[in-house]
């Protein structure tokens, strides 16, 4: 019973797709691409790049406040994160003033940053290219629809039109499905890398301010 069920909605799934023609396996292609970016993204934002920014900077200002800078540095060696990688340049220079420690956290900042934010547009170009052939499929199947009509018996024009019309709409359905998802995911994923590179500023602050203070005591 449940195989049988199982049967009858990929059918219907299958005749769905074929109902709405070309269009709607270019809608579902771009809805693949854009869930394979989303996949790839998640991974590299949840796995990779990201940290618990304060409980890592925590870590840090006890290394730095016993004044081993070295084993703050492979301590941020010992991630691949973005905000580690960060303030490593930072602790690097530590012996050098306020300047060139800023410097050179915004220079490897500008070098992170855009691998946090990578691809993430294209999500959103996704959704609107979707949603826009969801509506090119609908316009021909309308247009492919009266020319049929034109030409029918008129005792089977109703019938024609009602069913070309609930074909064309078809595309629509699916476009705007699979714009919406890709919308949902693409302001999850914007929402993380916000959250990365928030803490990179942040705690880039806090470094810098600790270890001015340091060298002040230190003089």
């Amino acid at each position: 019973m449940e195989a049988t069920a199982v049967s009858t909605s990929m059918n219907g799934i299958a005749q769905f797709i074929q109902s709405g023609g070309i269009f709607m396996w270019v809608i579902l292609l771009i809805w693949a691409i854009g869930i394979a970016i989303a996949i790839e993204r998640f991974s590299k934002l949840s796995f990779k790049l990201d940290v618990d920014g304060a409980s890592f900077m925590n870590e840090l200002q006890r290394y730095i406040l016993s004044n081993d800078i070295q084993g703050a540095i492979r301590v941020c060696s010992g991630s691949v994160a973005a905000l580690p990688k960060v303030l490593k340049s930072g602790l690097k220079r530590s012996n050098q003033s306020t300047a060139q420690m800023q410097n050179a956290i915004d220079a490897t900042a500008l070098e992170v940053i855009p691998k946090v934010e990578l691809r993430l547009n294209y999500l959103q170009l996704i959704a609107n290219i979707s949603t826009l052939f969801g509506l090119l499929g609908t316009i021909q199947g309308l247009i492919e629809t009266f020319t049929a009509v034109g030409s029918a018996d008129p005792a089977q024009k109703q019938e024609l039109l009602a069913l070309g019309i609930s074909k064309a709409m078809n595309t629509t359905f699916l476009g705007l499905l699979a714009a919406i998802s890709v919308m949902m995911l693409h302001a999850f994923l914007a929402s993380k890398s916000e959250k990365i590179i928030n803490e990179i500023d942040e705690f880039s602050v806090k470094l810098l301010d600790l270890l001015g203070t340091k060298q002040e005591k230190e003089n």
